[in-house]
């Protein structure tokens, strides 16, 4: 192929308008890594004193160890040795997969309770500038939410920009677990948000665990709104890469290793999340991730659906509105996530998503993507609108 012959290529022009637009991400946002720390070095400290620690004469485990060896581990102590653990060193238990669940919520609670007052007293603080002061009450203000009567966070990480996930729903006796799982820009301040609350991941959890309620009302179902890895800031080098994805998979399968063995789980993936949801899908155990579903998603690291590796169905859904849709759907030297999971030759399921306006709005009242998501947690896939008519649930039981 000459050089006049490759510059008409469809492909080469392909990979050269992605890398035009990761080059005018750069120069517009930023070489982005991870965001500046708010949270300190809390859990690391917690981490050390936990290594050093002991009960009852016995060390305590690798806070890292297999999700079956710290079931075991707590299996084989006291209801009061538990909760000494819990009140000693809240941040590690608070984020052990394998942790009793109930334990895990009361760590997270006292984690949260002493995180509030840290930032109450940095939001007054005369050591910091007005804007320092804004963020810390800002934060004060999420602990303070996350904290209300009733709330269930399964995962609490101050460090960094922080890491959190709350449970919806019964998590220890649900047969059917959906897991959220959100793109960039998620933090702690992130994770929730008042206007258009279902752009957020609280408010997507609960849009789909009340539309799981209203179809399906006797059914055990739990939601986790599952914000327990660091995503990129905005839509720079991080973003177009696959780097915080790999570190997300490996948290998100350490969550799945951790759930009861006798539900069925869903993911539901936006945006960047459907990155690290593809890319966790060859190490998923089979059998326990029925379904994946992906919105607004720039890729999935895959050519093809079956290159996924996983026995799960694969589901696209993109509103036409999503300016997802002009990125170029492509993967060259590491920039880009590859094939566009709504195109034919992906072989995903595509769903409607009529209803959705724009990136953030699947899991608006009343859309059709809501729907369909509620009915693919609750595996009723007959129910389940395809974009094009019928056909997207042949062969499904």
């Amino acid at each position: 192929m000459t050089f006049l012959d490759a510059r008409l290529n469809p492909t080469y022009l392909k990979t050269l308008l992605a890398l035009a637009v990761v080059f005018v991400m750069l120069a517009t946002t930023g070489w982005t890594a991870l965001r500046p720390g708010r949270g300190g070095d809390a859990r690391t400290v917690a981490l050390s004193a936990w290594m050093h620690g002991s009960i009852g004469s016995r060390r305590l485990p690798d806070p890292d160890g297999a999700a079956g060896t710290i079931v075991r581990f707590f299996s084989s102590l006291t209801g009061a040795q538990r909760l000494r653990l819990a009140d000693r060193y809240p941040l590690v238990v608070g984020n052990l997969n394998g942790a009793p669940i109930a334990l895990r919520y009361r760590a997270n609670r006292l984690a949260l309770a002493h995180a509030r007052e840290l930032e109450l007293t940095r939001a007054t603080s005369d050591q910091l500038t007005p804007a320092g002061r804004h963020d810390a009450a800002r934060l004060a203000h999420r602990y303070d939410s996350l904290l209300d009567r009733g709330r269930q966070i399964l995962a609490f990480d101050p460090t960094g920009s922080g890491r959190v996930a709350e449970v919806l729903g019964d998590l220890s006796t649900a047969t059917r677990v959906a897991i959220v799982v959100p793109g960039v820009d998620t933090d702690l301040v992130t994770f929730e948000r008042t206007s258009k609350a279902y752009a957020a991941p609280v408010g997507m959890a609960r849009a789909l665990y009340g539309a799981e309620r209203a179809d399906a009302p006797a059914a055990r179902t739990a939601v986790i709104a599952w914000a327990d890895y660091t995503t990129p800031t905005g839509v720079g080098l991080d973003a177009s890469t696959g780097a915080l994805a790999e570190h997300g998979a490996t948290r998100l399968k350490a969550l799945l290793a951790a759930l009861p063995r006798h539900a069925d789980v869903a993911l539901f993936c936006h945006s960047y999340g459907s990155v690290l949801c593809g890319l966790a899908a060859s190490g998923l155990r089979p059998g326990q991730v029925s379904d994946i579903a992906v919105f607004g998603s720039p890729g999935m690291r895959a050519r093809h659906a079956s290159d996924l590796g996983t026995s799960a169905h694969i589901w696209a859904a993109r509103d036409g509105s999503d300016w997802i849709g002009d990125v170029p759907h492509l993967e060259f030297a590491g920039l880009g996530h590859g094939q566009d999971p709504v195109a034919g030759s992906f072989g995903a399921r595509v769903i409607s998503a009529a209803g959705a306006k724009g990136h953030p709005g699947y899991f608006a009242p009343g859309t059709t993507s809501l729907a369909n998501f509620a009915r693919i947690a609750l595996g009723d896939y007959p129910a389940v609108i395809c974009r094009h008519g019928n056909g997207c649930t042949a062969g499904l039981d």
